[in-house]
């Protein structure tokens, strides 16, 4: 006996009878609070400007976050960016709860019936979760942030002084050097200046000491203490 065939299961059909049973708020009273969870979609949308906000005070905004932070990789980019559109969201949030409260005064006359406290009261704890997440989200990103651009600013911190070191050398020697010599991305006067840097930093440590912290001869001599040997003389 052989197998029972089946016809093909018309798939655009089946999502077409079965949209029938799910077709969103029937009502009046429905349709109007499904219209009030528009507030929040703002806040989740993949675009973080509204085509109602002004995009050039977001421009104004994105580049004030760019000139604070100066990301220099990709990953930094991201962050900043991440952080940008995160703020511009929070900053969207006290809009929506006074119009939320707005409406909850004033509602629309064909809304009057439908649009209470309870939906003001509801709509306004929406908004507060989705301050509380997007505060989480900036911090996370704002930490990340820091985190990354301490490793890399002492990294470069570390090279240059190593750079530094070695032109100091080459100087010494009387030999040539270029920083690419040894792998290093500054230029040849990026490590110029921080060689003279240190050179006047380490000469400025030694005036403060012998200025502020050096014991005055008098003490020296009493406590028998020989200059230039680091020892104490105790014949004395």
């Amino acid at each position: 006996m052989s197998a029972p065939s089946f016809a093909p299961l018309d798939r655009a059909a089946i999502n077409r009878a079965n949209s029938l049973h799910s077709t969103g708020p029937r009502t009046e009273s429905g349709k109007q609070r499904s219209s009030l969870n528009a507030l929040r979609h703002g806040l989740t949308a993949r675009s973080a400007v509204l085509p109602s906000e002004d995009l050039a005070s977001y421009e104004t905004r994105r580049r004030q976050f760019l000139e604070e932070y100066q990301p220099a990789t990709p990953t930094e980019i991201q962050l900043v960016q991440e952080l940008i559109d995160t703020c511009w969201r929070l900053n969207r949030i006290p809009f929506l709860e006074a119009d939320v409260l707005s409406r909850a005064a004033n509602p629309p006359e064909q809304a009057a019936t439908h649009f209470d406290v309870l939906d003001a009261h509801r709509l306004l704890q929406n908004l507060s979760i989705q301050s509380q997440r997007l505060s989480r989200q900036f911090q996370k990103a704002l930490d990340q942030l820091r985190d990354i651009q301490a490793v890399r600013r002492e990294r470069e911190r570390r090279d240059l002084r190593d750079a530094a070191a070695l032109l100091e050398l080459h100087k010494h020697k009387g030999i040539p050097w270029e920083p690419a010599d040894h792998g290093f991305v500054f230029s040849k006067s990026q490590v110029e200046r921080c060689a003279e840097r240190l050179l006047r930093l380490n000469e400025a440590r030694h005036i403060e000491y012998v200025r502020f912290d050096m014991p005055p001869p008098s003490l020296l001599r009493i406590s028998g203490f020989r200059p230039g040997s680091g020892n104490y003389d105790t014949s004395a």
